[in-house]
């Protein structure tokens, strides 16, 4: 599929999409709990979707309630088949595994898309020292376990990403981990350590006690909760909220609703660096207001929040002086690699970008024109060429643009709500 924006001006209210690093994990701890767990604003991406289908491959039964919510009733982990299949999602292979090692018989893990790509190396050294049998396809997909998994002290690399600890966190509290230790090393994303810990805590599970994101201890008691129903909320989404606030910032005054400011979730740090750019900037409880100023460029750490790249290298293009990021990289191993593409695709706009060793600088303030541009099959780039491209000069045409649809479908209807001038056709395009 095609998206072409159209130069525009936006304005208006939007409510931001459920988030899927919180909706995920609520999967995955309703899965542990046990019992009825009713999950409200539940998340439509992709990835989501992938989450429920993997938890009902794990025993759970879900369904879908009249009022849009999601009810999942679980006895456990305790799976029908021996294929669990993770679709294209990051989380859900590196979170779901040591869940699916829960099971004492053989298991295939699967995915698709540039998950097949991505380094499993983690689960061939760390699955052994839990007693789990495994096999990989050479550290990649499609991985075969066969657990029970044992709980022990181990100590983990967590300089890769922190989804590795977030599935450990969770299996361990499934089987009742009792006086060990997980140790950590060069931790990234610890904010994104702080949601596990906090859905572990609303979903009522046994969770450790975190010794400044270098131990993790699970102690002697055993978990005390009522097995009989919960009721939890999904978050609005800071990650495809950002693109949201970037568009504001860049293309006209907007309101955007949903996104709270007390999250956990890393990407709420996209504050600091929409408070440095010196844009139009309005903060409550209940909404962010949002509009352009004259942008400056700004320095901002993006190690602990990574996806933040591509709606911060959109907004710094619009920004007056070179603009430095932190954390290039932690871009490697995701959907594309994004520090590669980031430049690239923005170049065809004619904004210069820099990758030197861990930073990104970004020129911006120079005007940008509409290009012909790829996704990369990657959904933050299609997001972040799209609000980049509200305020080019002439069209900018985005191929492979329902990447979308693996974190934020509604993306394209949102920004159209406010205003943005989008046409989506289904013409099939080649990768250049």
């Amino acid at each position: 599929m095609q998206a072409i924006i159209q130069p525009s001006t936006i304005s208006g209210i939007i409510t931001a999409a459920a988030s899927k690093s919180s909706m995920q994990r609520a999967c995955a701890a309703a899965l542990v709990r046990m019992g009825e767990s009713v999950i409200h604003n539940p998340g439509i991406s992709n990835d989501d979707v992938a989450a429920l289908k993997v938890i009902e491959a794990l025993g759970a039964t879900v369904t879908h309630l009249s009022d849009g919510s999601i009810k999942i009733t679980s006895n456990g982990v305790n799976a029908a088949g021996n294929q669990v299949h993770n679709g294209e999602s990051g989380l859900g292979i590196r979170m779901f595994a040591p869940i699916v090692a829960l099971n004492a018989k053989e298991m295939t893990i699967t995915g698709e898309g540039s998950l097949l790509t991505r380094p499993m190396d983690f689960f061939d050294e760390i699955f052994p020292q839990l007693g789990i049998q495994i096999s990989s396809n050479n550290g990649k997909l499609p991985l075969k376990v066969t657990g029970p998994l044992q709980p022990k002290n181990i100590t983990i690399d967590g300089s890769l990403s922190s989804q590795f600890l977030t599935g450990l966190l969770l299996a361990y509290s499934a089987s009742d981990a009792s006086d060990v230790t997980i140790t950590v090393n060069n931790l990234k994303s610890k904010p994104y350590v702080d949601l596990t810990l906090s859905v572990m805590e609303q979903f009522q599970l046994k969770a450790p006690e975190n010794k400044d994101y270098k131990e993790f201890y699970f102690s002697v008691e055993h978990a005390n909760y009522d097995a009989t129903f919960l009721d939890y909320t999904v978050e609005g989404d800071w990650s495809g909220g950002a693109f949201l606030l970037v568009a504001g910032a860049i293309a006209g005054k907007i309101l955007v609703k949903g996104l709270d400011v007390a999250s956990t979730q890393a990407d709420k740090a996209v504050m600091k660096a929409l408070i440095d750019c010196c844009c139009s900037l309005s903060i409550t409880d209940d909404h962010i207001e949002i509009g352009p100023g004259q942008l400056k460029a700004f320095h901002f750490d993006a190690n602990d929040c990574p996806d933040l790249f591509p709606p911060l290298a959109a907004l710094a293009a619009y920004c007056e002086g070179i603009t430095v990021i932190e954390g290039v990289e932690r871009l490697a191993h995701k959907e594309s690699d994004r520090g590669l593409t980031i430049q690239q695709e923005l170049g065809k706009m004619g904004v210069v970008v820099e990758l030197q060793n861990n930073l990104m600088l970004i020129h911006g303030g120079k005007g940008l024109h509409g290009a012909h541009v790829h996704s990369r099959h990657d959904h933050r780039i299609a997001m972040m060429c799209a609000v980049a491209g509200l305020k080019a000069q002439g069209e900018t045409v985005i191929d492979e643009a329902q990447a979308v649809s693996k974190s934020y479908p509604n993306f394209y209807e949102h920004i159209q709500q406010l205003g943005a001038v989008v046409s989506l056709n289904n013409k099939e395009t080649i990768h250049e």
